[in-house]
């Protein structure tokens, strides 16, 4: 998972996807000629080109047969990917189907949304692709973050329980980080070092939170100094007076290429707020809000590393609307 035009910046989503579908097959011992469909989500898609998720499939060696189909339900993408996947299986339509999610934020152009209708008299103004698409909400035409003020404001939720919420993420996300917890999803990146240069491979996660006073690198594995006193101190990002929503407590721009009884609940969402409307069901949160099909596949590892069962795990998305699934480890 890439930090916002850091490493992996260089970077399309549809080559993220591909070398995340071709290292997903060779883990697995899937040859791609066997993969019978690939459903992949995908919310910028501005300036990829035609049918992301058939240019990402190709570029990991799938044959040019294979039904590809793009996704896009906003944060619940991928997740939904790999619900109609499964069902698909499940109705006897296909034995191997790969889903997933990409996207690179860096990426996203912005627009002159009038510039095909000539320019006249004035200025023009760019639209930023991924506020527009991504993280804006089209009814009301606000911010998602202002969203979230609202959700706190509707059902009284303070500043400190954000923040204390947010606090117990990152200590969670530096625990399961020091131990390794999250190694088995992750290949490494290969990244043209530019002229003359060997290229360097991206093997971690950017923009991990660090104890303070670790200090920020500039190599491929960036970290950011996490201060709890410091998140507490934050000003409100999105609404000046009485903001509860900061830039601590909620979530950071990236690319991202449980019964009978529950061991482990997994929510995940942008912005903390949300998470509230479900009183004492959080038992732990393992990162920062991470979407779709990680939460999937970070789920299964820690089913696997607590010898544990059954697992359940959701996500709202923009726009209304929610996914959510249950799974079992067989």
């Amino acid at each position: 998972m890439g930090g916002f035009l850091g490493a992996l910046s260089s970077l399309s989503a549809t080559k993220l996807g591909s070398i995340a579908i071709e290292a997903a097959l060779k883990r697995a011992g899937v040859e791609p000629s066997l993969v019978e469909e690939v459903i992949f989500g995908n919310v910028l898609s501005a300036n990829l080109g035609q049918a992301p998720a058939r240019q990402a499939a190709l570029g990991a060696g799938i044959p040019n047969t294979v039904i590809c189909t793009t996704v896009n339900k906003v944060c619940a993408s991928a997740m939904k990917a790999t619900m109609l996947a499964a069902q698909s299986i499940q109705l006897g339509i296909n034995n191997v189907v790969v889903a997933g999610g990409m996207e690179s934020m860096s990426n996203a152009p912005k627009y002159l949304a009038e510039a095909r209708k000539g320019s006249q008299l004035g200025h023009d103004s760019l639209v930023d692709g991924m506020l527009k698409d991504g993280l804006w909400d089209v009814y009301n035409d606000v911010g998602k973050g202002v969203c979230a003020e609202i959700c706190a404001e509707n059902h009284k939720i303070t500043r400190e329980e954000q923040d204390d919420y947010a606090i117990q993420s990152f200590e969670c996300s530096i625990a399961a980080q020091d131990n390794g917890a999250f190694a088995w999803e992750i290949v490494p990146v290969e990244v043209s070092g530019g002229r003359g240069k060997p290229p360097t491979f991206v093997v971690k996660d950017e923009d991990v939170p660090r104890p303070a006073p670790l200090l920020t690198t500039t190599s491929v594995f960036l970290s950011c100094q996490f201060d709890a006193g410091k998140l507490r101190k934050l000003h409100p990002s999105f609404k000046e007076t009485g903001g509860t929503v900061t830039a601590g407590n909620a979530s950071s721009i990236r690319h991202r290429n449980y019964l009978p009884r529950l061991q482990l609940l997994q929510f995940l969402k942008p912005f903390q707020t949300l998470a509230w409307r479900l009183p004492k069901l959080i038992s732990r949160n393992l990162t920062k809000p991470l979407l779709g099909a990680r939460i999937l596949v970070t789920l299964l590892g820690v089913l696997k590393q607590k010898n544990g069962k059954y697992g359940v795990g959701g996500v709202s998305n923009g726009g209304g609307g929610a996914s959510a699934f249950a799974v079992e480890l067989l």
